[in-house]
């Protein structure tokens, strides 16, 4: 925040945007390397390693050696961009909590750190942000609980569901009181109900609600996510999908397109390529104006002009444009023009909100959070769409929702009691062979006879609903009577119901080794299993209730 003031730009949020030096080392981030690289040029310009809007990585497979380039083409390892981006984020923060905290000094340790990625992740994006964080000192060794990696929808929930009634808009067409009569609940990701009526949906139980998120992160993705209300105000998953480029993005491209249909003759094409930075600040000042839904103004930026008086008056560019007028240094563009630019995202917005309604869930309000939902345009056409169906709700400052969610979830780590599993997870173990079920590759023989090894015993399948926290037990025994230790084996694929662990698209996530020194009993020496999965990790207990010894690891558990 502090960093986006300096630049002239009030706004909770700044671009992702990185400057490295042609060393690798880095400069500056968010608005300020955007500024920075703007002013430098020639040969400079082509040493440096900037890198916009790599947020969009989330979209992909994310791994440790993922290499990406900059917007010059230069390649560095997308591990080293992100860690060095929240390494900056963390050190400014520090800064800042420190400057105004006389007599103390904070570290990184002393507090919870919690970062939001879009619901439309890939699976990966988790475990690698993970990662990145370690590297840039946040939930290092023996702190990794000081780390908690949230999905946006469920930071904004966190927030909405403290609100009182007065902190949300209201679009529909009767009072908020009339809303309580109406339990079921739908939630688009950027709003929520007031305290009044998140008290009867979060205390109601069976109730099911619909979260749109227009993503935070990148401006163009839609979520949408399906929850049932439990006991305690917890959430159990039912449902979720993403749509591409019908986010506020989508709009300002359309405002665009219109800017250039009005300075023809090349004009808006020389000025955007020469005058970058000036576009960049057009484009700020029409999302804040794109939030009201009426006529617009704004002033044409001098260069702007300049470059099109060169070809003809100002004026004559205006002529036979319908939506747009000049008035002396400024142009006009009206209400209806501006509500045309929003038509494609709209028109997606509805069909995928019905598709969701036709699914047959229990649905009696929409929730809509995050930038694109301050916009006025966007909660009406849902409220007129929608308003015979269900209720239509957003809070005040609704690009905030996320960012004050976080820090909810900081201390409560997490609403939901059931989560979808992104993999089907098991365990590799051996059985008595049975050439009638059992391929002869397989087949090892040892003194206690013939067995089948590598078989895939599922723990939870894809898509899966895992109960959070609760421990799932599993016994099992010693293939060798003399057996002195034992070796776990899990793994991970996105198959339901695999048989063996060689399959392709089978992987190995780990291993958990448990001694078992005492072989009195043989093969009849019970080891208990115990299984428990959070939020993020899947977390192993092994026992030995013939020695009495115990072993456990955990792995990372992703979910959909």
């Amino acid at each position: 925040m502090l960093r986006t003031v300096e630049v002239g730009l009030d706004s909770p949020t700044t671009p992702t945007c990185i400057l490295f030096d042609e060393h690798e080392q880095f400069i500056s981030f968010g608005y300020e390397a955007k500024q920075s690289h703007l002013s430098i040029s020639g040969q400079e310009a082509r040493n440096m390693f900037f890198f916009d809007c790599f947020k969009f990585l989330y979209r992909n497979n994310l791994t440790k050696n993922l290499i990406i380039k900059s917007v010059n083409g230069k390649e560095m390892k997308a591990l080293k961009v992100f860690t060095e981006a929240l390494r900056f984020l963390k050190d400014d923060v520090l800064k800042t909590i420190n400057k105004n905290t006389e007599g103390m000094k904070f570290t990184a340790s002393d507090f919870t750190w919690v970062l939001t990625v879009p619901d439309s992740c890939d699976p990966s994006a988790k475990p690698f942000m993970r990662k990145a964080a370690t590297q840039a000192g946040i939930g290092t060794d023996g702190n990794e609980y000081n780390l908690v990696i949230a999905q946006e929808s469920e930071a904004a929930l966190a927030w909405c569901m403290k609100l009182p009634a007065e902190g949300f808009i209201t679009e529909t067409r009767i009072s908020l009181h009339d809303l309580l009569k109406y339990l079921p609940i739908v939630a688009p990701k950027y709003g929520c109900t007031g305290e009044q009526i998140s008290y009867y949906l979060f205390m109601s139980t069976n109730v099911d609600f619909v979260l749109i998120t227009f993503s935070v992160v990148t401006d163009e993705n839609i979520d949408i996510a399906v929850y049932e209300v439990l006991k305690g105000k917890m959430l159990k998953e039912l449902h979720r999908s993403s749509v591409n480029d019908l986010g506020e993005k989508s709009v300002d491209r359309k405002y665009k397109e219109f800017l250039r249909e009005i300075f023809t003759e090349g004009v808006w094409d020389e000025y955007e390529m020469n005058y970058p930075s000036e576009v960049q600040k057009m484009m700020y000042e029409f999302s804040r104006s794109k939030e009201v839904d009426e006529n617009i103004q704004f002033c044409c930026p001098f260069n702007l002009s300049s470059l099109a008086c060169k070809h003809q008056d100002i004026e004559n560019f205006f002529e036979g444009v319908e939506g747009a007028s000049w008035d002396v240094g400024s142009i006009k563009i009206s209400r209806n023009k501006l509500r045309s630019f929003f038509a494609q995202s709209l028109q997606g917005i509805t069909h995928n909100v019905r598709e969701i309604f036709n699914k047959g869930f229990n649905i009696g309000c929409i929730l809509l959070v995050g930038e694109y939902a301050a916009c006025q345009v966007l909660r009406r056409h849902i409220t007129d769409e929608f308003i015979d169906y269900c209720k239509v709700l957003c809070p005040f400052r609704p690009r905030d929702s996320v960012l004050k969610g976080a820090v909810e979830l900081g201390k409560h780590q997490t609403l939901l009691q059931f989560q979808k599993s992104a993999f089907t997870y098991g365990i590799g173990v051996s059985d008595r062979f049975d050439e009638l079920k059992h391929i002869k590759e397989r087949k090892f023989t040892n003194k206690d006879g013939e067995w089948c090894g590598g078989l895939f015993i599922k723990l939870i399948e894809v898509g899966e609903h895992v109960v959070l926290n609760k421990t799932m037990e599993f016994t099992f025994y010693p293939v060798e009577a003399d057996q002195t230790m034992m070796n776990f084996y899990f793994y991970r694929t996105l198959k339901k119901i695999p048989k063996y662990v060689t399959e392709e698209g089978v992987e190995q996530i780990g291993c958990l080794c448990l001694n078992s020194p005492n072989t009195e009993y043989r093969r009849s020496r019970e080891v208990k299993l115990m299984i428990t999965f959070d939020c993020r990790e899947m977390k192993i207990k092994a026992k030995d209730l013939t020695s009495e010894s115990k072993s456990s690891t955990k792995f990372d558990f992703e979910c959909k």
